[in-house]
């Protein structure tokens, strides 16, 4: 794997591990898997048990099609759908545990899911199966030319570095968490979090710190009890490790 450092329009560098050619293969196996349930789930209800087959034997040649591009909708618009609504995963990149992002440090948004999903229609036709495997393969940020058209790249969420050489805080017995919330973060969102943070800090970039504050606030739920957005984000970091060390 490698890594994959995205430079946010602050400057501030954050580094990711780009997903292998085979977590993403792996993740679009997943998918294959869960749209083929799909289909014989509504083969076996619509067209076995319920009878549209004998139906569509009356119909012509257009109406046919149309009742087939109906049933086939969902499966068309899953990747664009998923990746919209989950920011960046679809189920199988969720249970491998990666997900797209922009390489320059923004979340990614519908425009740059749709041109991943036109994109990936072509590439799965025939010989451009090849030259996508091959542009991931080649490419140091595995990137497909989807990705490339789109400006994006997928990232693994796999946490190589253990918690104690990146977030653990040495926390008195007397400490009180402020935001029982935190607990909706993971090891890899809070190490982000104090990456950034501990950068920002370091080269006086208050307005990252604001849009990492509201970032947290946003994902999270938290309200900020405190005017002080650096102090927010020390104790959203301390709580965190309370809750997860006394878990």
């Amino acid at each position: 794997m490698s890594e994959l450092s995205i430079n946010t329009t602050q400057n501030v560098n954050i580094n990711f591990t780009a997903a292998s050619v085979g977590e993403r293969i792996l993740a679009s196996f997943l998918d294959m898997l869960i749209k083929g349930a799909y289909f014989i789930v509504v083969f076996f209800i619509f067209f076995y048990w319920i009878g549209i087959s004998k139906v569509m034997d009356g119909l012509d040649y257009w109406s046919n099609a149309a009742i087939v591009f109906i049933f086939s909708f969902p499966v068309l618009i899953y990747s664009i759908t998923l990746e919209s609504l989950l920011e960046g995963q679809t189920f199988g990149k969720k249970i491998v545990k990666i997900k797209v992002v922009k390489i320059d440090g923004y979340q990614a948004g519908f425009g740059d899911y749709l041109i991943r999903w036109f994109f990936r229609i072509v590439e799965k036709n025939s010989i451009f199966i090849l030259v996508g495997i091959i542009a991931m393969s080649t490419n140091k940020k595995t990137q497909r030319i989807g990705d490339m058209a789109a400006g994006t790249a997928v990232i693994t969420l796999k946490n190589n570095v253990t918690i104690n050489s990146t977030i653990l805080e040495e926390l008195g017995s007397q400490y009180v968490p402020t935001y029982s919330q935190v607990i909706k973060l993971s090891d890899n969102d809070v190490r982000i979090i104090k990456d950034t943070f501990e950068l920002a800090i370091a080269n006086g970039d208050y307005e990252i710190i604001s849009k990492l504050r509201h970032k947290i606030e946003f994902v999270t739920g938290i309200k900020s009890q405190t005017k002080i957005e650096a102090d927010f984000i020390r104790i959203i970091i301390r709580d965190y490790n309370y809750y997860t060390q006394n878990m």
